[in-house]
């Protein structure tokens, strides 16, 4: 184990993040650095379980307590290749990933959780720097082809692997740059996109290539990936945004999420001169309190929006972990991210009833009312009626699955009674050769069960081509014949 000590003497410590009044004034990412001792330090806190429960929080299965191990010890070398071992993107999940495991952590049940997260950011940060991220190009080629459609996580670990088993793999992207959500949805202040960027040319290096501005359906049809690859996986993500159909959804003012959120990153890197959705001295409502929400409160303050209000049809959520919800569960908790600490005017229990608009059919503001959650179902109650004035409305409502593309008509695969490509337990689709990993099989989930599917995904994918698979999966395939 680590320090034997480590759990008694340590306390927990997270890095620190920027000063608000800096940080807001840039994209920068939010989070300062933290020393290698500190860090050592924080790793030393594990107890190396005899049942390490953050293993239950953790789809990817990776080897917490050993890394964390190597950490203590200064083995980063071990440490990245025991990280690499069951994460293809550590760097993506320390960053973005809500840290299931820290709260299955076994000292989290009467102290603070080990930062397993932070370790796991700055091992692979460490190797990034230390030139020990190689590219891992297989030994020969199988002649097998492989197309991706998608390159969120789910595609890009699907295409990383079957790269590495020796197969051919060619990655689709309608937009116009590689990353999916990560590069268009998660704002710079999250996670700066050349940290996509960097582990993009790891792939290229290894054999991987990409096709970005391609409208798969439309530019290239679902018969002729058919007729041109061996296999398909479809990795094309939740995004069929919830919608609010309530009376003046019409006005304009009123956007998704995933209409907004681009232009930040947009004009985070200098792309554009202007915005299609610019909120400076304007007054935004974002309706919805998850993470998308977050990221679009944390937007309109580095655009300078004169006032920000986020709604949440919730209650607000217990301090403490709630009896419902038990170690090593993870708890339904109240949680300041990054950009409440910039800017926190939540309104919790509360729903939308009704936009305003003026003579011109601009958006003027919303009309609330307060609700309670009672049988089942939200209840508004009477004469809690107000309006809240607004120039933007930004809807973070999540997802409610795959778009119901040209691409899904033309392969004619079947869908599940949720609205997501239907699979069974190896990710295969009821077309032959067409597999599902992510969100798009999944409904809308976490990173890291994105990145556990595509190489669970790409182990089934393996089988179905060769017959059998050296590939690690966090879900283990079970065997498919030889592809005839």
């Amino acid at each position: 184990m680590a320090d034997p000590r480590g759990f008694l003497t340590t306390p927990s410590e997270n890095p620190k993040r920027r000063p608000v009044d800096v940080r807001i004034k840039d994209w920068r990412e939010v989070y300062e650095p933290q020393s290698m001792e500190q860090l050592q330090k924080q790793a030393g806190r594990c107890m190396d379980c005899g049942i390490p429960f953050c293993h239950q929080g953790c789809p990817l299965g990776n080897l917490i307590p050993e890394w964390n191990d190597a950490i203590w010890r200064g083995d980063t070398i071990g440490a990245i290749a025991l990280l690499h071992a069951t994460n293809n993107f550590p760097e993506f999940t320390g960053r973005l990933c809500p840290a299931p495991c820290q709260t299955g952590c076994v000292l989290a049940i009467n102290d603070d959780a080990v930062t397993i997260k932070q370790v796991e950011l700055r091992t692979i940060e460490e190797a990034f720097a230390a030139g020990n991220v190689k590219a891992l190009a297989p030994d020969r080629l199988t002649g097998k082809t492989v197309a991706v459609v998608g390159s969120g996580p789910a595609g890009l670990a699907a295409a990383q692997q079957l790269t590495r088993a020796g197969h051919t793999v060619v990655v689709y992207e309608r937009a116009p740059k590689i990353g999916g959500l990560m590069r268009y949805g998660i704002p710079e202040f999250k996670m700066e996109k050349h940290i996509v960027d960097r582990r993009l040319e790891q792939m290229e290096k290894e054999g991987t290539r990409f096709r970005a501005g391609v409208d798969v359906g439309v530019e290239i049809t679902g018969a002729q990936l058919l007729r041109k690859y061996d296999a398909i996986v479809l990795a094309v993500g939740a995004t069929q945004w919830r919608d609010l159909a309530i009376p003046g959804r019409e006005f304009k003012g009123i956007y998704q999420a995933m209409e907004y959120l681009p232009w930040g990153n947009k004009q985070a890197l200098g792309e554009i001169d202007s915005l299609a959705i610019n909120v400076f001295g304007k007054r935004v409502i974002i309706l919805g309190g998850g993470d998308t929400g977050a990221d679009c409160l944390g937007t309109a303050i580095r655009q300078g929006a004169a006032s920000v209000i986020q709604l949440e049809i919730m209650a607000r959520p217990t301090d403490e972990r709630p009896s419902t919800q038990p170690w090593p569960m993870y708890p339904m908790i109240y949680r300041v991210s990054s950009a409440h600490e910039e800017v926190d005017n939540r309104l919790f229990a509360v729903s939308t009833e009704e936009f305003l608009g003026d003579d011109n059919s601009n958006l003027r503001g919303i009309r609330i009312v307060e609700t309670e959650f009672i049988d089942g179902s939200f209840q508004s109650k009477a004469g809690t009626e107000k309006e809240i004035p607004a120039d933007f409305v930004f809807l973070a409502l999540g997802f409610t699955g795959p778009e119901k593309s040209t691409l899904i008509s033309q392969l004619e695969v079947e869908l599940d009674e949720r609205g997501n490509i239907k699979r069974d337990a190896n990710y295969a689709t009821n077309i032959e050769s067409v597999y599902v990993a992510g969100d798009a099989g999944r409904g809308q989930s976490l990173i890291v069960w994105a990145i556990a599917e595509g190489r669970s995904a790409a182990a089934a994918v393996d089988i179905y081509l060769t017959g059998h698979t050296q590939l690690p999966a966090p879900i283990e395939p079970t065997s498919r014949p030889l592809m005839v």
